[in-house]
């Protein structure tokens, strides 16, 4: 999906309009939806720094809306592709099924990706299992990686804490 394509996107699940969201970035009345829909429509891509601003209003990361290009077939097929060459990413078989996975001897690149689906991975076992709303899966999703740097500094604060309060009962 395009840039333009996931603005829109982002624009009707928050339920703005053009007009709306043209303002909040900045843009004069008289060329607030004009900008928003040359956006949408491919005709001028925002700079970085409208980017960062729409997902900002969105709640969303800037990777969630500047995705490459994977509207049709080919593109995919070449964006797996660029996965194979630079994360080590594979196709194969298992049980007679054809499946993406990574290669482990893809060293410091195959971490990072086992990390990063693994993370995914549990998301979508909570939200199979009932114990997430696929708006909390898809909040996950559009803000990814923040939610999980949160996380972890949630989890290392208590870490901190309980070492602390052990320290201080010996």
């Amino acid at each position: 999906m395009a840039i333009g394509e996931r603005i829109h996107y982002f624009r009707l699940l928050r339920g703005f309009t053009q007009k709306y969201l043209g303002k909040l970035l900045g843009f004069s009345d008289s060329q607030a939806d004009v900008r928003i829909a040359q956006y949408e429509k491919g005709a001028r891509s925002p700079k970085e720094k409208y980017l960062n601003a729409l997902a900002q209003i969105f709640e969303v990361s800037p990777h969630a809306l500047n995705v490459p290009d994977i509207d049709t077939d080919i593109g995919l097929m070449h964006t797996l592709f660029t996965l194979e060459d630079t994360r080590g990413l594979k196709i194969g078989k298992l049980d007679g099924e054809l499946c993406l996975r990574l290669d482990k001897d893809a060293g410091i690149s195959y971490l990072s990706m086992w990390d990063m689906f693994n993370a995914w991975y549990q998301q979508a076992e909570k939200l199979e299992s009932g114990e997430i709303t696929k708006e909390e899966y898809d909040q996950w999703r559009y803000t990814y990686p923040k939610m999980e740097w949160e996380q972890t500094r949630r989890d290392l604060d208590a870490l901190r804490e309980k070492r602390k309060a052990e320290n201080n009962t010996d």
